[in-house]
């Protein structure tokens, strides 16, 4: 039983992590451009784990629908580099979604501190 309960909890946080990726990942390209390992890089520092399959769909799918560019930039340390920054819609989406995560992030701590 108590494999169960630790099956779902993990489940659970992976969830939670995945539902906010997708937010994190923007606010990483929203500071300038940057590479996919800039942004794996960033990621982990905030203990947010992923590995570099996770992020090229969610990048295509970003780029697709206009949110993101990207360029093809020389690097002196190999191959060129593929640069993603966000388009002027990319940086209103962004916006919009960061008042939605602060109405989310209020809602949850007053859950939060009425559990404690």
């Amino acid at each position: 039983m108590s494999n169960i309960k630790e099956i779902n909890k993990e489940n659970t946080q992976a969830q939670m992590r995945r539902g906010i990726l997708e937010f994190c990942i923007l606010l990483v390209i929203s500071r300038g451009k940057v590479y996919v390992a800039e942004i794996l890089k960033e990621l982990k520092r905030a203990d947010l784990i992923v590995v570099e399959g996770t992020i090229y769909p969610l990048l295509t799918r970003f780029k697709n629908s206009g949110i993101l560019e990207y360029s093809w930039e020389e690097s002196k340390q190999g191959p060129p580099r593929k640069y993603y920054s966000l388009t002027k819609s990319g940086e209103a989406f962004l916006k919009d979604i960061m008042i939605s995560w602060n109405s989310l992030d209020r809602s949850i701590n007053s859950l939060i501190k009425k559990f404690k």
